[in-house]
């Protein structure tokens, strides 16, 4: 006898994405779609007893740089270890489509430097068949995975395509490029693009320390690339900035004429920066706020902690990773570099030379290579990502009588060469996360920027979504939000945003992306290298623990953070509509 349902969840406390408080109740799905949320009578196929767990949607993470990766590779991890069950990529500017065959090195030069994906990892990995948009969109649709997928027309290789050099050579964009921009924009939302992304920010650069192909880009193109969107009716702006082109009222008001004229809608990065520029994020909170109350909505996107990078010799950077000494024997083995670095003579040639020189890395061109002591903390098990200041590694030399390079020396090489230095880069002004409470408080402020697929060698942001339930839900002794707010962030929140209107939400008629949490577990383990990359590459990795299970389209696709084997994801093509969903009744 046939079973009611696929799958039943039985008697879990149910927290819908709607901001509601949690209820007792059975969920059922049919056919990849939720079909009844209540005290459930019938059987299901497969039944999976949720008594004292949380039953979530699953989360939407619209800031991800999958797109190498979701080409060769069916299992999108780190995110989906952490219950993300759709990802939206594409941002900050950079891709792989529309592309010409002369201009793929340029492409990857690019990704290589913004995102910190190995080069040799992508020529290895891309298979190359796509020239437009529709095309690249075509090859994701091939694929299984394990999340569904979303992708973004990224400004870098819609400029180069058209433009050719002249892009590279940052030169302004003439009114037959921006035509064809516009024919490309709209050719690409009308195949499936959810959105554009830009980037003006100096702090992405190609791998060869060139600026983004887009950084000067002027209002008269991006009006013409966001009028593209407006052509084909759907698709939104997201926008990342220095906001100092002249100051932030100023390009704010730019950004504004640009959506204002073409209807779009626009996500944007704000976090706090650090030193004289740390107020911005706060006038770019009221700036946002007055455009929504003209009916223009330009929300901003911020992280649940301190964007950091980690550094160790596990890692692809380290403190003196530019160092002569260092670089001769960078290619040894993990234990025969520890061995040589506790050597007296290669510990003071190490430390004597200027690690400063020679490198490449922006984080510390950005920070000032002293300055960055004084936010660098060893990572502790389990890690801490809202360290006090006096466990800094410039206050515990002050202590010591010792230089900040000696002490991160020191811990680098303990634990056998496998710990971590985490460095926090924004949102650590004054070493709390008060910039990132008030930002989680404001109404019109989303949660993201995890950037999973990317920085894959020294960033693993991509735990945000279990970090924000933990610290923020759980463990923060002050400042924490309900649970039930925390969990509608990372799902209809973005979900709405980008036009999934299908998920976010445990809704009758909606699908069926769950997740099953134990949350007195859950947490986010240590980050750990593997060498898994096309070619060999290396790159970070972090666990979770609390996931019981995370459910794709209806599929159990996780279990206690162990794949199944199951890929039911596949390529979404925006904007989704979703049906008129039933109102859930809590249970009695």
């Amino acid at each position: 006898m046939a079973s009611d349902f696929d799958l039943i969840i039985r008697g879990g406390q149910v927290i819908d994405g709607s901001g509601s408080p949690a209820f007792v109740a059975d969920v059922g799905v049919r056919g990849g779609l939720i079909a009844e949320i209540g005290q459930i009578k019938g059987g299901g196929t497969e039944e999976i007893d949720a008594r004292g767990l949380l039953v979530t949607p699953g989360f939407v993470d619209i800031h991800t740089h999958f797109d190498g990766q979701a080409i060769w590779d069916g299992c999108l991890a780190p995110s989906s270890w952490h219950g993300v069950t759709t990802v939206v990529m594409g941002n900050c500017g950079v891709g792989f489509a529309p592309v010409k065959a002369d201009s793929r090195q340029a492409l990857i030069e690019l990704m290589e430097g913004v995102e910190d994906i190995p080069g040799a990892c992508l020529h290895q990995g891309l298979r190359w068949n796509w020239e437009s948009f529709g095309d690249y969109l075509q090859e994701l649709d091939r694929h299984a995975r394990d999340v569904d997928v979303c992708a973004q027309l990224p400004h870098g290789p819609l400029r180069v395509y058209v433009m050719g050099e002249r892009a590279l050579r940052l030169e302004p964009a003439q009114a037959d490029d921006i035509a064809a921009m516009r024919r490309i924009t709209a050719d690409a939302m009308r195949q499936g693009a959810f959105g554009f992304s830009t980037s003006r920010t100096f702090a992405h650069k190609s791998s060869k320390g060139s600026p983004t192909p887009m950084m000067r880009a002027q209002e008269d193109e991006l009006q013409g690339i966001a009028m593209g969107m407006a052509d084909a009716g759907h698709g939104q702006l997201q926008y990342v900035s220095d906001w100092d082109q002249p100051d932030p009222a100023t390009e704010f008001a730019m950004l504004e004429r640009v959506l204002a004229a073409s209807g779009r809608s626009c996500v944007f990065t704000c976090n706090q920066r650090h030193g004289a520029a740390n107020g911005v994020w706060r006038e770019l909170l009221r700036l946002s706020d007055d455009a929504a109350a003209r009916g223009q909505a330009i929300r901003p996107v911020s992280a649940p902690r301190p964007v950091g990078s980690l550094f160790g010799l596990s890692g692809t950077q380290n403190p003196f990773s530019a160092t002569p000494t260092y670089k001769s024997i960078a290619h040894l083995p993990l234990a025969q570099r520890v061995a040589a670095m506790r050597q007296s003579a290669v510990r003071q040639s190490i430390l004597s030379e200027d690690p400063f020189e020679g490198s490449s890395f922006p984080l510390f061109k950005l920070m000032g290579f002293d300055k960055m002591y004084e936010r660098m903390f060893l990572l502790s098990d389990p890690p801490n990502y809202e360290p006090s200041r006096e466990d800094s590694v410039a206050s515990q030399a002050r202590r010591q009588g010792r230089s900040g390079p000696e002490v991160a020396y020191d811990m680098m090489l303990s634990d056998e060469g496998r710990n971590f230095l985490y460095v926090a880069f924004t949102s650590f002004d004054d070493y709390t996360l008060a910039s990132v409470e008030e930002t989680l408080k404001h109404p019109n402020a989303m949660v993201g920027l995890g950037d999973a697929g990317a920085h894959v060698g020294f960033i693993t942001d991509a735990s945000f979504t279990t970090w924000l339930l933990t610290h923020w839900g759980r463990d923060r002794p002050t400042g924490r939000l309900p649970v039930h707010e925390l969990v509608r962030r990372y799902t209809s929140d973005p979900a709405g945003a980008v036009g999934l209107h299908d998920r976010g939400l445990l809704r009758v008629g909606l699908k069926a992306d769950i997740n099953l949490i134990d949350f007195d577990c859950l947490a986010v383990e240590m980050p750990y290298p593997v060498d898994d990359l096309p070619g060999g590459g290396r790159r970070l990795l972090q666990k979770a623990r609390g996931y019981r299970a995370t459910v794709v389209s209806g599929v159990v696709t996780y279990r206690d953070g162990e794949h199944t084997g199951r890929k039911p994801g596949r390529l979404v093509r925006g904007p989704v509509l979703g049906p008129a969903a039933a109102p859930v009744t809590p249970a009695a």
